[in-house]
């Protein structure tokens, strides 16, 4: 039976409720000095007002080594009556140092398995996900390995994979690797930032082969493509592949949560749920916020 491995366990994924489908609680990175996501505070009123806002479940794709502070997950979740669901993987190169990618050289999917099965270090969460990273337009040695790693554990677990794409591009590079090369089936990959390359012909070609298309956070003010996201999701739903589409907000900085002045969590159903119901209507907005990141995110876990 499939089910969807959260911070205080599986569940069926019916009980996934609103959810954010990419997000983060929590996130450190060498790449974003002075800017962490590093606050428990902070982290409980960004969930607490997305739960006010009509949320349910969050999925963060905070991978290995960025300061997921998976022990304080599940007291969250209590806390604030909105399920999380935890990532392993791993991101580009430029937010690791050599010495911690030189330390996981020959044991990289080991470490995903064990995290999916076991735990996340001694806090007893299990990971729901896999998380990893292309390159801009194209896929360097380390995403290569990384998403190699990744296959090798779904096949192991059946974990769903999320690719970050840089600035949405390389979609295509992905699939071909991932389905094409490592055999991983199009339906447990899921590709997150599409809205930031907006190219109908990617977005459906990528939608061929059964995968999920996340459009996820708002735009920043030199991207300009929050106006061309539900032409977009409207595109791809008229194509026939509404059935495959998730939402998300990726809020990656302190000063992005909601609480801290920013967008935030609530953003996605306080400004894009009613912006995206013109589009599409709210049927399919509805569907793509309950139900797809259930099927999506689920597994037959092993």
């Amino acid at each position: 039976m499939s089910r969807v491995r959260t911070a205080l366990g599986d569940i069926d994924p019916a009980e996934l409720g609103v959810c954010d489908a990419h997000d983060h609680l929590f996130l450190r990175s060498p790449q974003l000095p002075g800017r962490e996501l590093d606050d428990v505070r902070a982290a409980r009123a960004e969930l607490a007002a997305f739960r006010a806002a009509g949320g349910a479940a969050v999925v963060q794709w905070t991978p290995y080594g960025m300061g997921r502070r998976a022990a304080d997950l599940p007291e969250l979740s209590r806390a604030t009556g909105v399920r999380v669901v935890c990532a392993t993987g791993l991101h580009q190169a430029a937010h690791y140092s050599r010495e911690l990618l030189g330390g996981l050289r020959d044991r990289l999917a080991d470490v995903f398995v064990s995290e999916l099965t076991e735990g996340i270090g001694r806090s007893g969460v299990r990971a729901g996900l896999i998380k990893v990273a292309g390159g801009f337009h194209g896929l360097d040695a380390h995403a290569r390995w990384t998403m190699t790693a990744a296959a090798e554990a779904h096949h192991a677990t059946g974990a769903a994979i999320a690719v970050h794409l840089e600035l949405g591009t390389g979609a295509l590079d992905v699939l071909d690797l991932l389905c094409g090369e490592l055999g991983v089936p199009g339906d447990r990959v899921i590709l997150g930032h599409l809205n930031r390359f907006p190219d109908p012909v990617v977005q459906r070609q990528a939608a061929e082969s059964g995968c999920w298309l996340a459009f996820d956070g708002p735009s920043l003010a030199h991207h300009v493509t929050d106006w061309r996201m539900p032409e977009a999701v409207r595109a791809l739903a008229e194509a026939g592949f509404g059935n495959r589409l998730l939402l998300g907000g990726d809020t990656v900085v302190a000063g992005a949560r909601s609480v801290d002045g920013g967008p935030g969590m609530p953003y996605l159903l306080r400004r894009v749920r009613p912006r995206l119901a013109e589009a599409v209507g709210a049927e399919l907005v509805d569907r793509i916020l309950t139900e797809h990141p259930g099927r999506a995110f689920a597994a037959d876990w092993k």
